[in-house]
C-alpha cells in the first residue's frame, strides 16, 4: 500500500478526495538497581551483591547484570519465564539526599515558597490580575529579577536556548534528560466562531463560548491560528527548539503542537471524517452483533459486510467486492478496523465509499464536503510545515513529541503523527504520539495504533498522560450538547492509565520495537511501571520505557530514577519572561490541586534542608 501523505504534488487534489485517502491509511543508600547505563551520574552505593544461583555464578539479562537488592518493598521479586533470572528494582521515592542532590538550599527554598503560594485560592485565581499588577508598580525590570527569584525560576529553564544549557547540562549530569518546549502562547482571535453555522456535527462546529481554547485549561499551552505567516514563525521556532535540543543533549526530545501549525479548522474538519469512518464501521460491527466489544476485537465476517453495504446502497454490488480484492485484504474472511481504515486509498473509487448513513435523517450523505481553493493550500503548507519538522528532528538526532490536545482536534492530530511514524520510525523511534488517558477510547486508540506498527514493521513510540483538558472538554460537551468524552472520574482515568500503559508494555516484552513515555507525577503510577517491568524483566538501559515529569516538579520521583540509571525526563520550558506569564499561570492552577490534595513534596523539602542543617550544610552547593 502506498502512502503519500508528504507527497504535496498531490494534497490539491482534496476536491477528488485523494488527499483523505493519503492521510487515511492514514544513586544511594537505600537505591537498588539491576542495570548501570552509560553517562549518567551514578550513586555509589547500592548493592552489588551478585545473586547467588546455581553453581555460584552471577546472572546477566539481556546483557544487564543483576544484583541483590537488600530491600523490595516497592517492587516484589519475580521470574522471567522457566530460565530467566530472578531480576529487582527497588527505588526508594523518599530518599531525599538523593531526589535533591542537584539542589542547592536556594532551590529548595525557592520550591517551598513557591508550592505554598500554590495553596493560596487568592493568589492563583488573580494570578494573571497579580502579575499585571506587579508590572505597573515595580516596573518591568524589577518584576521580571522577582518572577526569575519564583515561579519563573521555578518552572522555567530560562529565556532562550543557550541561557538554558547550564540547566539542560546540570540535570544531565545527574541522569535526567530534557524534552524542550518554547512556551510561548498567542492571544485569541474569536473570530472565525462568529462565522455562520455549517453543517457539521455539533463537536466538530466551531462555537464562539470555547472559542479560546484555554478556558479551564490547567497543564497544557494553546496556539491559536492567525495567519499563514503566523503558522510559519511558529515552525521557526519549533525548528530553532529542534536544534536547541540536539545541540544541548544526545538523547534529548522536543515538543511541537499541531495546531501552531496550520488552521485548526483543517484539524477540525479533518477529524470529522475519521470518526464518522470509524462510527460507520461501529454501526456495521452492530449489523453483525458485535458491538461493545474492543475495537481490535471487533472482526467483520466479509460475505455479511459486502451484503451490508450493499443493502445500504453504498455502492453496486462490482464496486464494492472490488474494494475488498488485493494486498490480502480479506483473504482471513473478516476485516478488521484496520482494514477497514485502509480501505481509503489511491486504489479505490471512493467517490461512493465516502457516502455513509446519517443517523438523524436515515439518508444517505457525503462523508466530506469540498474545501475552498484556499483551504486546500492552507491545507498543503501545513502538512508541509509538518514534514519539515520532521526532517530536521531526524537531521539533528532529536525525538519529536506531538503534544496532545482537545477532542475534537485530537483523530486528526493523531492520524497525522501515525502518518509521520510509518514514515520516520522504520529504523528507530523518532516521532512519538501522545495519549490521554482521561479519554472512555483510550485504550482502544493505543491498542489499534500499536497492533498497525506491528502489521507495518514500524517503531511504536508513546507518550502516556492523564490529561489537561478536562474541565473544558466537559463544559463544552455539556453546552453543546454531546457526549462526555472523558472518563467518570479519577480512579477510572487511573485505570484507564494502567491498562494502556500494561499493554504498551507487554507489546514491548514480546516486540522490543514498542516505546512509552509514562509522563506522570503520580508516585503510585511510577511504582506501578517499575513492577511491572521488574516481572517482565525489561532492563531501564534498553531505553525502552522512559519516564517524564515537569520541570519544577516532582524531582523526588525524577532524579531517584535518573540516578539509578532509568531514562527519566523533565519538561523543559523556556522563553521570555512576559510571553510565558500563561504557562505560569498554568503552573499555579496545577500545583494548587496537587499542594492541597499531598503535602508530600513540601515535607520532603522540609526534611532535606532540615537534614543539611543538622549536617552543617549550610552552603551546600551540588557537585557534578
Amino acid at each position: 500500500m502506498k502512502y503519500t501523505l508528504f507527497n504535496t504534488s498531490k494534497l490539491m487534489s482534496y476536491t477528488k478526495v485523494s488527499t483523505l485517502s493519503a492521510i487515511v491509511r492514514a544513586r544511594s543508600d537505600n537505591i537498588r538497581r539491576i542495570c548501570l547505563s552509560q553517562g549518567r551520574f551514578r550513586s555509589s552505593v547500592a548493592s552489588t551483591q551478585p545473586k547467588e544461583v546455581e553453581g555460584g555464578k552471577e546472572q546477566h539479562v539481556d546483557g544487564c547484570k543483576v544484583v541483590k537488592a537488600v530491600q523490595a518493598d516497592l517492587i516484589s521479586q519475580t521470574e522471567k519465564g522457566t530460565d530467566g533470572p530472578t531480576q529487582k528494582i527497588a527505588i526508594d521515592f523518599d530518599n531525599t539526599r538523593e531526589a535533591y542532590k542537584s539542589k542547592d538550599n536556594i532551590e529548595l527554598l525557592r520550591s517551598l515558597l513557591v508550592f505554598k503560594l500554590c495553596t493560596f485560592d487568592f493568589l492563583v485565581d488573580k494570578n494573571k490580575e497579580l502579575m499585571d499588577l506587579s508590572k505597573k508598580v515595580f516596573g518591568q525590570q524589577l518584576f521580571e529579577s522577582l518572577m526569575k527569584m519564583t515561579f519563573y525560576g521555578q518552572f522555567v529553564a530560562g529565556e532562550d536556548h543557550n541561557s538554558i544549557k547550564p540547566l539542560i547540562h546540570k540535570n544531565q549530569a545527574f541522569g535526567v534528560g530534557s524534552v524542550l518546549d518554547y512556551s510561548v502562547e498567542e492571544d485569541l482571535t474569536q473570530e472565525e466562531c462568529n462565522h455562520g453555522i455549517d453543517h457539521r456535527e455539533k463537536k466538530y462546529k466551531a462555537h464562539r463560548q470555547f472559542g479560546d481554547r484555554r478556558g479551564g485549561v490547567i497543564s497544557a499551552r494553546t496556539y491559536f491560528y492567525a495567519d499563514e505567516a503566523k503558522c510559519d514563525n511558529q515552525m521557526e521556532t519549533f525548528l530553532n527548539c529542534i536544534k536547541a535540543s540536539g545541540g544541548a543533549s544526545v538523547d534529548g526530545f522536543s515538543a511541537i503542537k499541531m495546531t501552531a501549525l496550520g488552521r485548526p479548522q483543517f484539524l477540525l474538519q479533518f477529524s470529522e471524517v475519521l470518526v464518522k469512518w470509524r462510527r460507520f464501521f461501529n454501526l456495521l460491527a452492530a449489523h453483525q452483533g458485535k458491538s461493545g466489544m474492543d475495537a481490535l476485537e471487533q472482526k467483520l465476517e466479509l460475505g455479511q459486510l459486502k451484503e451490508s453495504l450493499t443493502k445500504l446502497g453504498v455502492g453496486n454490488k462490482d464496486d464494492i467486492e472490488n474494494w475488498f480484492t488485493g494486498e490480502k485484504l480479506g483473504s482471513s474472511g473478516t476485516i478488521d478496523l484496520l482494514d477497514w481504515n485502509s480501505l481509503i486509498n489511491d486504489r479505490t473509487s471512493i467517490s461512493n465509499l465516502l457516502v455513509i448513513p446519517n443517523y438523524e435523517t436515515g439518508q444517505l450523505e457525503p462523508l466530506l464536503s469540498k474545501f475552498t481553493v484556499e483551504e486546500e493550500k492552507q491545507m498543503k503548507r501545513m502538512l508541509q510545515r509538518v514534514d519539515v519538522l520532521a526532517k530536521h528532528a531526524v537531521g539533528n538526532g532529536v525525538r519529536l513529541m506531538v503534544d496532545a490536545e482537545q477532542t475534537y482536534f485530537q483523530p486528526a492530530i493523531s492520524r497525522l503523527t501515525l502518518e509521520m511514524q510509518r514514515i520516520f520510525n522504520r529504523e528507530k523511534p523518532i516521532i512519538f504520539n501522545t495519549y490521554q488517558c482521561y479519554l472512555k477510547e483510550a485504550y482502544d486508540n493505543v491498542s489499534v495504533d500499536v497492533e498497525l506498527s506491528r502489521r507495518e514493521g514500524w517503531y511504536f513510540g508513546a507518550k502516556l498522560v492523564r490529561g489537561a483538558y478536562m474541565y473544558q472538554e466537559r463544559s463544552r460537551a455539556k453546552e453543546i450538547g454531546y457526549e462526555d468524552p472523558i472518563n467518570p472520574d479519577y480512579e477510572a482515568t487511573n485505570r484507564m492509565y494502567h491498562k494502556c500503559l500494561e499493554f504498551v508494555l507487554e507489546e514491548i516484552n514480546q516486540n522490543r520495537k514498542a516505546n512509552v513515555m509514562v509522563a506522570s507525577h503520580n508516585e503510585d503510577t511510577v511504582k506501578f511501571t517499575l513492577e511491572k517491568m521488574n516481572e517482565m524483566g525489561l532492563c531501564p538501559t534498553e531505553n525502552k520505557v522512559y519516564f517524564g515529569q515537569l520541570l519544577g516538579m516532582c524531582d523526588q520521583i525524577s532524579f531517584p530514577l535518573g540516578q539509578a540509571g532509568f531514562p527519566v525526563y523533565k519538561y523543559v520550558p523556556y522563553g521570555p519572561v512576559n510571553e510565558v506569564i500563561p504557562y505560569l499561570s498554568r503552573r499555579a492552577l496545577e500545583n494548587r490541586g496537587i499542594m492541597k490534595g499531598s503535602q508530600r513534596e513540601r515535607s520532603l523539602l522540609w526534611k532535606e534542608l532540615k537534614r543539611r542543617f543538622l549536617n552543617g550544610q549550610i552552603l551546600y552547593k551540588p557537585v557534578y
